[in-house]
């Protein structure tokens, strides 16, 4: 018999969760926090190129040209372009391979450019060579001015990186003191409008409360993240409830009206067959296996919604043990085989000896779940259940040669009342193969199927083989 792809169906679950797309990206908390923080110091990072060159241009240097030595000056520029080049070039690097990468590719990428920051800075600070002492007093106010403003501005723009900060602040502060030292040392005893001593202080204690401020605004921002991802965290798990009670309520309104539907067939059976017997009683003889028939079916639809209502309600207790497979299969073919032979069909079975660790008697009831479906579901031919080792597993396999099973019902059969819409298949109740499933769950081991519509179908059973004694 030819079979078709297989379907994996275990652990199997009906209402199996699925978490949404979020994002963040199913990444842990620390590392979306992380990312998001390079992310928010790439973006800031680049806005600082522009007002570089506006102040280059514009301020320190319009200002200073005819009035500090040109050589000196000329070189500062030189070395503040070629580092703002080089910072672009870094970023957008990121912005093309990196943006959106967590973990250690991403430390490592900002572990190999962290240098270009407190470059940057010093480059930027050493500007107190150049200009300090040197240019008319207002323009060297003005200078300062700039320098100071880039401090500030690097505790909104630089914080969310805080080692990048840092480097850029104390780059920028050590420059700025270095130039005051040089002043100090290298030219003492020449009149000054500048304090320089109070310089030194005042750079100093900037210096500090900068790094405070860009301290604490990185915490704040850390902190804002993490809200962020606890709240999507939390709206994902309401959306999964809410989808699942939602999946709930459409199954219980699908039992329900499945339930009745093939409730009312029997029983409406059951109401023609009372009024004919009453009507005409001679006809008792003909009548009353009809009644019984009937009475079997609603018997059998109780027993089968009871059965799944009850592996729902109360989880099913599993008392693993070591099973004698081979035991198993003849206990099977001993109860099915009148079932197999009143309908016409042949139904053998092959075993080997073989010992698994399962729980016997939902181990039982599974595999009588499937043949009965098999039975059922077989109007010629028969039915072959046979044990076969299979990848270090030992496999239960149920064949038959019943109407088959196409594609795109197999993994829907497994749901409660579905009945595939071919001739054939009309009996029963579409409940055994939704027991099956959760069988198969509360026992751990795997299920499958394989079909071809008009040539039969096979369902197997994987289980591990029992450990050795005195293992």
């Amino acid at each position: 018999m030819r079979m078709n792809a297989t379907v994996n169906l275990a652990p199997m679950d009906s209402t199996a969760s699925i978490r949404p797309a979020k994002s963040v990206q199913n990444l842990s908390r620390e590392a979306w926090v992380e990312m998001q923080l390079i992310q928010t110091f790439m973006r800031n990072a680049r806005p600082v190129h522009y007002a570089a060159f506006v102040m280059i241009v514009v301020v320190m240097v319009a200002m200073l040209y005819r009035h500090v030595p040109s050589m000196g000056l000329w070189l500062w520029v030189v070395a503040v372009v070629v580092v703002t080049l080089v910072r672009a070039l870094v970023i957008n690097l990121y912005h093309r391979k990196v943006v959106g990468v967590s973990g250690p590719e991403l430390h490592a990428f900002m572990a190999r450019y962290a240098w270009i920051w407190p470059l940057s800075a010093l480059i930027w600070g050493s500007s107190m060579f150049v200009f300090f002492l040197k240019a008319p007093i207002y323009d060297q106010f003005a200078c300062i001015l700039v320098l100071v403003g880039m401090g500030a501005f690097a505790v909104g723009t630089f914080s969310s990186h805080l080692r990048s900060f840092s480097g850029y602040v104390d780059g920028l502060g050590a420059s700025a003191v270095a130039a005051l030292a040089y002043q100090l040392v290298m030219e003492r005893g020449i009149p000054s409008t500048f304090n320089t001593y109070g310089m030194v202080v005042l750079v100093l204690t900037y210096w500090a409360v900068i790094r405070v401020s860009g301290q604490r605004f990185h915490e704040a921002q850390r902190a804002n993240l993490e809200l962020q991802f606890d709240n999507s965290e939390l709206i994902a798990s309401l959306t999964e409830k809410s989808r699942a009670a939602v999946e709930a309520i459409a199954i219980k309104n699908r039992f329900i009206a499945s339930a009745a539907h093939d409730l009312r067939q029997p029983v409406h059976a059951l109401d023609l067959y009372a009024g004919w017997l009453v009507a005409e009683p001679q006809f008792v003889s003909l009548i009353a296996p009809k009644i019984l028939r009937s009475t079997k079916a609603v018997h059998d639809l109780f027993d089968s919604i009871f059965d799944l209502a009850g592996i729902d309600s109360d989880p099913l207790r599993v008392h693993p043990r070591e099973v004698d497979l081979a035991v198993l299969v003849q206990d099977l073919e001993v109860q099915y085989a009148p079932v197999a032979q009143e309908r016409g069909l042949r139904f053998r079975t092959r075993v080997a000896p073989c010992r698994v660790r399962s729980d016997p008697v939902l181990l039982k009831r599974l595999v009588g779940n499937l043949l009965s479906n098999a039975l059922r579901n077989t109007h010629r031919g028969g039915v072959l259940m046979a044990l076969r080792r299979r990848r270090g597993v030992w496999r239960i396999e149920i064949w038959d040669t019943g109407v088959g099973i196409a594609k795109e019902h197999q993994q829907a059969i497994f749901q409660e009342f579905y009945r595939i819409p071919l001739r054939g298949t009309e009996e029963g109740f579409g409940l055994g193969l939704a027991i099956v499933s959760r069988i198969s769950q509360a026992l751990g081991c795997p299920v499958g199927m394989a079909s071809r519509v008009g040539c039969g179908s096979v369902f197997w059973i994987d289980l591990h083989p029992a450990a050795p004694s005195g293992t």
